[in-house]
């Protein structure tokens, strides 16, 4: 299942970090960050609990860019 979530974030070089990490989640097939449109599409593996998570992705993310907000 793929999901469509608002961001946050100042510059393309954060939103590519914050691709990087959402991408090693566990529970994430695959994330993309677009800072353009400020959205990050996330692609969730079979069975998990998809707002568990983003609580994942969200705390990694904040790690690596701590002014990044994720809207889920």
């Amino acid at each position: 299942m793929k999901k469509t979530y608002k961001i946050e974030v100042d510059c393309a070089a954060c939103a590519s970090k914050m691709e990087n990490v959402a991408n090693k989640t566990e529970g994430v097939k695959s994330a993309i960050v677009n800072f353009m449109l400020l959205k990050m599409i996330v692609e969730f593996n079979d069975g998990v609990d998809e707002k568990a998570v983003m609580k994942a992705v969200y705390k990694n993310c904040k790690k690596v860019e701590d002014d990044c907000e994720i809207y889920f």
